[in-house]
């Protein structure tokens, strides 16, 4: 009878716990939001754009370069191999071009996720940088872009033990970089099941130089989109789980030194900065729930947030687009240029849309 009785209470107690987790990752996946929609004028779908447009980076000429196809566990997911496509901005007809892939590169395994350009001041130069998960490992892939021919020339992968769950990264020269840990584990159920449930803020920002690789900033729900000031002086770090944007400021070292957090109230993704104003686009989910319980019947909506003034005592914090699923699903990255913004999702279509 005390064995039956204390299996009985150990159940309850199991049981009590796990529906105390899934509750609180409700609230932190935002399960209850609904969207008003927030539509901007003039939008378009781009061509070619069926399998996700996870990351997009733009240069100042209005280049565009876009990650898709990225498969990750737990979400909707394509068949077809990652790819990279370019887009010329001022081409009137914002048709999206896939970038010839080199032939020393696996592109059968390629996995894309976060991307980062550098032009190197010295040559023009430009490097892009990949989050690639290759069989769900994680590690960076740097190109060379050769705009003649809008191919890639593969320079190196870069692995390390502390790089073990990329996410984004944010290029500061032509071979280092900022990079965001959005797992604490490697293993797919621990970070899957495990993590997710426990939601601890285990995750971080690492730096990566040839020289020097270290764990620069810590204690994230579940860092992601990272960018960089126009200046070089700041870093900017989306966590996603916590619903707030943090400002670090660069040391000579490399090491980051927290400046401030500002909550967005949405689950924001990738951030992109205008160069000319500093202002932070970002990418968002306003309800997470309805993308890892995927239904295609109550699809995941999208929201683009952008902040003005972020160094400021009163940043302003502007929801400039929302949709709840009907034009486009699971919004990750707002990329501005010159009046217009592209906006790039995890598995759906990519949009580009006259700012307000």
């Amino acid at each position: 009878m005390g064995k039956l009785m204390f299996i009985t209470i150990a159940i309850a107690v199991v049981s009590a716990l796990i529906g105390e987790r899934i509750v609180n990752l409700r609230k932190r996946y935002l399960a209850s939001r609904e969207l008003v929609q927030n539509h901007l004028p003039n939008c378009e779908l781009l061509k070619n754009m069926e399998n996700g447009s996870e990351d997009i980076t733009i240069l100042g000429n209005g280049l565009a370069f876009i990650s898709s196809g990225l498969n990750y566990p737990g979400f909707v997911n394509s068949d077809s191999p990652g790819k990279i496509f370019f887009l010329d901005m001022q081409d009137p007809q914002m048709k999206s071009v896939e970038v010839r892939m080199p032939r020393n590169f696996d592109v059968e395994s390629f996995n894309p996720h976060g991307i980062s350009v550098y032009t190197d001041p010295n040559d023009d130069t430009i490097y892009l940088f990949v989050v690639n998960h290759p069989h769900y490992n994680s590690q960076i892939e740097l190109f060379r872009f050769v705009e003649e021919d809008f191919s890639l020339v593969h320079l190196k992968t870069i692995t390390h033990d502390l790089l073990g769950s990329v996410n984004d990264l944010v290029a500061t020269g032509v071979d280092t970089f900022y990079a965001t840990n959005d797992h604490y584990y490697t293993n797919k159920i621990m970070k899957g099941v495990v993590e997710r449930l426990l939601a601890q803020p285990w995750t971080n920002i690492v730096y990566y130089s040839p020289q020097d690789v270290k764990a620069v900033s810590e204690g994230y729900y579940m860092a992601n989109g990272i960018n960089i000031s126009p200046d070089k002086t700041y870093i900017y770090v989306a966590d996603l789980l916590d619903h707030n944007v943090h400002v670090l400021e660069r040391k000579e070292d490399n090491t980051l030194v927290p400046v401030k957090a500002l909550a967005l109230g949405s689950l924001c993704d990738n951030i992109e900065v205008d160069p000319d104003s500093g202002d932070l686009w970002l990418g968002c989910h306003p309800n997470g729930w309805k993308l890892i319980m995927f239904d295609p019947k109550f699809p995941a909506g999208s929201e683009v947030i952008r902040i003005q003034n972020i160094h400021t005592d009163k940043p302003v914090v502007t929801q400039e687009y929302a949709d709840n699923g009907e034009v486009i699903i699971g919004s990750t990255v707002a990329a501005p240029y010159r009046g217009k913004v592209v906006i790039g999702t995890l598995f759906h279509k990519a949009m580009s849309c006259d700012m307000k």
